[in-house]
């Protein structure tokens, strides 16, 4: 757990915003969560003052993307080879997003993507009040 917590918050910057045995949770920007459970430690249901948490569980290689503006592309590739993280692979999308794909310490697929991968992103008009 702490070597998770450590990459996440060291190499992704991500603040944590709750830290315990059991789970850290990360500001993940524009209003995101990333929940980072110790192995094994969510597979029960957990009962709050407000209700119930349905116990859960990933087993095997996760992937994750985190969205970066796309001027800051070359400044992430290089932060990643200065924190010792390779790079597996890259794409450059038919619609003009890059992504950068790298592992956590636990072998998870990490992906950082500029604007232009989805329809949702920053192209996209914004929906009223948000």
């Amino acid at each position: 757990m702490a070597r998770s917590v450590g990459f996440f918050r060291d190499v992704l910057g991500l603040a944590p915003m709750i830290e315990s045995d059991r789970l850290t949770a990360f500001d993940a920007g524009h209003g995101g969560v990333l929940l980072v459970f110790a192995r094994g430690q969510s597979t029960e249901d957990v009962a709050t003052p407000g209700g119930t948490i349905p116990g859960h569980d990933g087993h095997g290689p996760l992937h994750m993307a985190f969205a970066i503006a796309a001027s800051d592309l070359d400044a992430w590739r290089a932060h990643l080879a200065g924190c010792g993280v390779a790079v597996t692979e890259e794409v450059s999308w038919p619609a003009g997003g890059h992504s950068l794909y790298f592992n956590d310490p636990d072998g998870h697929v990490l992906e950082l993507a500029t604007p232009g991968l989805w329809k949702n992103d920053a192209d996209r008009p914004k929906r009223a009040g948000g």
